[in-house]
């Protein structure tokens, strides 16, 4: 990743993106979508910040969200040769919580259109109390159209992430200094 590189989301990502701005406040799913990917040097500050870690880049990570306490959602960069949209997304939140959320572009759509952000994903475990998932047809209607073949259930779809990625967590705590 450049600083100066490409900085334009997926057409499908920008598009699920799109419905997710005019959700805001809406549904209770505490994603904000950047119309952009952040910068490599802003992925680079934000990483070093977020680990602690002055050795490190950001180039592993394609930030393009956060929820509302600052916590980034983002392509990780862990499948060599693979296209970018193949690549599992992630969520590091504010306060160290990590996970694989989907095991691409194609399930991430579908966890959006279950009323799902990547927050809520990541933290499935531990609900808040007051918060049910808000299927959304829009966001559906994104999903059936770029990604048909990934359907499956939130559940599912964070199941089969984590099943994938096991040692997420693991491998981004001996980062952190």
């Amino acid at each position: 990743m450049t600083a100066n590189g490409d900085r334009q989301l997926p057409a499908a990502l920008a598009a699920a993106m799109a419905i997710r701005l005019e959700c805001i406040g809406e549904d209770r799913v505490d994603f904000e979508p950047y119309e952009s990917f952040l910068t490599a040097d802003e992925t680079t500050d934000w990483f070093r910040a977020w680990t602690g870690n002055a050795e490190l880049n950001g180039d592993d990570f394609r930030v393009f969200g956060q929820d509302g306490t600052g916590g980034y959602a983002a392509f990780w960069l862990v499948r060599p040769g693979r296209e970018l949209v193949q690549q599992p997304v992630v969520f590091l939140g504010s306060e160290g919580e990590t996970g694989v959320v989907a095991s691409d572009m194609g399930a991430f759509l579908w966890l959006l259109a279950d009323g799902f952000g990547p927050w809520e994903a990541a933290t499935s475990d531990e609900p808040e109390p007051d918060w049910a998932p808000q299927g959304n047809r829009d966001l559906a209607a994104v999903a059936e159209r770029f990604a048909p073949d990934h359907r499956a259930s939130a559940a599912a779809i964070i199941a089969q992430a984590g099943n994938e990625f096991p040692d997420f967590d693991d491998t981004i705590e001996k980062l952190c200094r």
